[in-house]
């Protein structure tokens, strides 16, 4: 074999073996980014029904202290900028 047959061979060989380990990284690259979205994702719903719940319980206190307490809306005009007399 000649001495420039000998070197394409090895220049394509490298370039190759370069391809695939580039390859196989990068895929294990995109598997751990997919895999940390899934992690995030779970951890947002789970962040969600807690907020959710804390809401339905403070619409449940809420209810509960309309029961006991008796809340009429206010007159009061203060909030608005005009004084009330």
């Amino acid at each position: 074999m000649s001495r420039a047959a000998k070197l394409t061979l090895a220049g394509t060989s490298l370039f190759a073996i370069s391809t695939v380990f580039f390859v196989h990284f990068q895929q294990q690259a995109e598997k751990a980014a997919m895999h940390a979205g899934v992690v995030r994702d779970i951890e947002q719903q789970r962040i969600k029904k807690e907020r959710q719940l804390d809401f339905e319980i403070q619409k449940a206190m809420e209810e509960e202290y309309k029961k006991v307490q008796s809340v009429s809306p206010s007159n009061d005009l203060v909030g608005e900028g005009k004084a009330v007399r």
